[in-house]
């Protein structure tokens, strides 16, 4: 009975992604809705506790690190033929090599950006 439910809705499935009239690019899940909720309108919480940009600096590079101690033991457990879902480890291994692109491109801008300060002229 299952198996004919799912056979069902897999027939209702488009075969051919379809793209918008408009040519908008990104999300098209209709008006007004933005995955993972959006931002509220109104909502004054960044304002009200502001973050230095060491501490901006500080929480991504926490992150990065936790993106990358979740894929390396996810890896382990692959290795080891303990993980279950393939899918999680290239999940958190594609966030966490996207997530050190992200880092060393901010890294290089950075750098950039002081070169050209101490190029300046005074």
């Amino acid at each position: 009975m299952a198996v004919s439910a799912i056979a069902g809705a897999v027939a209702q499935l488009p075969t051919t992604p379809t793209l918008p009239a408009t040519g908008q690019i990104g999300w098209t899940g209709g008006p007004g809705t933005i995955p993972g909720g959006g931002i509220p309108v109104g909502d004054t919480t960044a304002a009200a506790n502001p973050q230095s940009f060491g501490q901006s600096m500080t929480q991504a590079l926490d992150s990065l690190s936790g993106a990358q101690a979740k894929a390396d033991n996810l890896a382990v457990q692959a290795a080891t033929g303990d993980l279950t879902n393939v899918h999680d480890y290239m999940i958190a291994a594609t966030e966490a090599s996207l997530a050190t692109q992200l880092t060393v491109a901010v890294r290089n801008k950075a750098v950039e950006a002081f070169n050209q300060i101490m190029n300046m002229g005074v």
